[in-house]
Formats: structure tokens, C-alpha cells, sequence
């Protein structure tokens, strides 16, 4: 614990930013400025874009021999509600955002020795009635930057196991020609389904890393399943959740399909793009799906 708890200081996102108060909701994502999403908007010339979701198909929640069957548990699940007589048709849908569908975790989904950032005692943000404070509500308007992606498995996926380091990133940047700035979103690919393999360990983003990107003022992750599984040290805080979201207060986007993206990217021989985030503005909860957009 004592080398993650550096990282949990209520001006994180100081720098050029100036300190932050404990009304602050927005944490890392303080860091994308108007310059910043100026300067991202520069990144579309081709009109390419792609996807960063995951594909979903919801499942039934009826029941019984004529219902439809899914291989796979679906994290959606939905239930026609009205048929509208042969004309119009509507449903209701039931979602676990945390589940294997792409989604952002809001600043108090993660809770570190009982302090949601910036430092509210727990019980005080996250009520039977839903999150008060630290919510979805804090990027309900959407999150616009530039994104940048490194790509580790160019030539096969990382190895069952491993832990990406700094040096990993340093040199994706270095293979690829972009460096990530301040204010950028950061997409790394791993190689790995967001499925964990049943009884391989998966690969995972280290502290190392993690540092890294405190260092280089990254806002947001989006990636795969970013922390290893099983964790590589389960006394320490998971790098990801338990460092950069649950301390440095940086919001991530998990689950995400990075595949077709890094086809996009070599392709047109290009690792930046402009990203926008646009989730459900729905506010109080502790995550929300989205579909992430990547506009070259």
C-alpha cells in the first residue's frame, strides 16, 4: 500500500491546473482543456472512423421452451414491453455496466481505505438511492480529446501473464512515431480478449506503468482487461482500478475491442485520432455504457 499511496494527493491533477478542491468531480479529466480539445479536432483529415465497443447481443429475460437461447451470458438483457399492435415496437433493457461490455467507471465506482476522490468518507457518496457525488453526471456531456493508441501486440499478444512496463510504452511510441502529450487519451492493446481464459492469467497494465502515465498527464484509459488476472501481487492495489482510478482519480473505459482500431492505425500508418466519448447522460451511477469513437 505504501507505494500506491502516493499517488493519492487531492491536487493530482495540479500542474499548469492549479490545485483541486474536494468539490471536484471531474479529476484527470481536468487535464483536457479547451487548447487541448482545439488542437485534437486537427486530427480528422481523412474522415476514417471506427468503433471501440464491444459488440453486445442482449439476451432474453423471458423464459421457457419458446424463448431464444444465447450461448454466452449476455450482460444486457431485455424484455419487450410493447408491440404497438404491428406498427411500433418497444423495450426495456436491464444492463451490468461493469460487466464484459464496454463501459466508463465513473470516479466512484472505486473506493480507496473507505475515501471516494477527493477524499469524501464512502458512505456519504454511495447511498441505497444511487451515487451522489463523483458520479456518471461528471462526463455526461461527453469527453472530446486527442487519443492516442499503443499497440503491444503488433506481432501476437503479450504473454499470459506479463506485466506492460513503461519501457513497453516508450517503445510502442518510439516503433509507431506519435508520443503521448498531456491531455491525451490512451488506448493500449494487449492482444487478449476482455473474457478472461479459463485458468490462463492474463495480462495486465503494471505500476510501472501506471506511474508512467501519471508522469505523461494522461486524463483516461480505454483498453481490455487492463489489470492482470489473477493479480500478479493480490496485497497490492491493482494498478488500475485500485491506483489510477481509485488514486489518481482517472476514469477508465474498459472493455473495449481494440482490434479494429489498430488495423485503422496501420493502415493509414497513424496512432493518433480524435476521440469522443458521448455516454448516456444519466447521472447518480457508478458506470455507464458507452461506444467510443475514433475520427482519423
Amino acid at each position: 500500500m505504501s507505494d500506491a499511496r502516493e499517488y493519492f494527493r487531492p491536487s493530482r491533477t495540479a500542474g499548469q491546473l492549479g490545485p483541486v478542491g474536494l468539490d471536484d468531480e471531474l479529476g484527470t479529466l481536468n487535464l483536457i482543456t479547451e487548447t487541448v480539445r482545439a488542437q485534437a479536432a486537427a486530427e480528422v483529415r481523412t474522415g476514417r472512423w471506427v468503433s471501440l465497443a464491444q459488440p453486445v447481443v442482449a439476451a432474453p429475460i423471458v423464459s421457457g421452451p419458446f424463448a431464444p437461447t444465447t450461448v454466452e451470458v449476455s450482460p444486457v438483457q431485455q424484455m419487450m414491453s410493447h408491440t404497438g399492435g404491428g406498427v411500433a415496437a418497444d423495450l426495456a433493457l436491464t444492463q451490468n455496466h461493469h460487466a464484459n461490455s464496454t463501459h466508463i467507471d465513473a470516479l466512484a465506482h472505486w473506493s480507496t481505505d473507505g475515501e471516494v476522490y477527493p477524499g469524501r468518507p464512502r458512505d456519504q457518496v454511495i447511498t441505497a438511492g444511487g451515487v451522489i457525488f463523483a458520479s456518471t453526471a461528471a462526463f455526461a456531456a461527453g469527453i472530446v480529446t486527442r487519443g492516442v493508441l499503443l499497440d503491444l501486440a503488433v506481432d501476437e499478444p503479450l504473454p499470459a501473464g506479463y506485466a506492460a512496463t513503461s519501457r513497453d510504452l516508450e517503445q510502442a511510441e518510439e516503433r509507431q512515431g506519435v508520443q503521448v502529450r498531456s491531455g491525451d487519451a490512451l488506448a493500449i492493446r494487449l492482444g487478449w480478449p476482455t473474457t478472461p481464459v479459463s485458468g490462463t492469467p492474463t495480462p495486465g497494465i503494471s505500476l510501472d506503468a501506471v506511474r508512467w502515465m501519471h508522469h505523461r498527464e494522461v486524463p483516461v484509459y480505454t483498453g481490455g482487461r487492463g489489470d492482470a488476472f489473477p493479480p500478479l501481487d493480490p496485497a497490492a492495489p491493482s494498478p488500475l482500478h485500485g491506483v489510477a482510478l481509485g488514486r489518481m482519480a482517472m476514469p477508465l473505459i474498459g472493455a473495449s475491442q481494440l482490434d479494429d482500431l489498430a488495423t485503422v492505425c496501420a493502415e493509414l500508418r497513424r496512432y493518433s485520432f480524435l476521440l469522443v466519448v458521448a455516454p448516456p447522460r444519466v447521472h447518480g451511477m457508478t458506470g455507464s455504457p458507452v461506444n467510443p469513437i475514433a475520427l482519423f
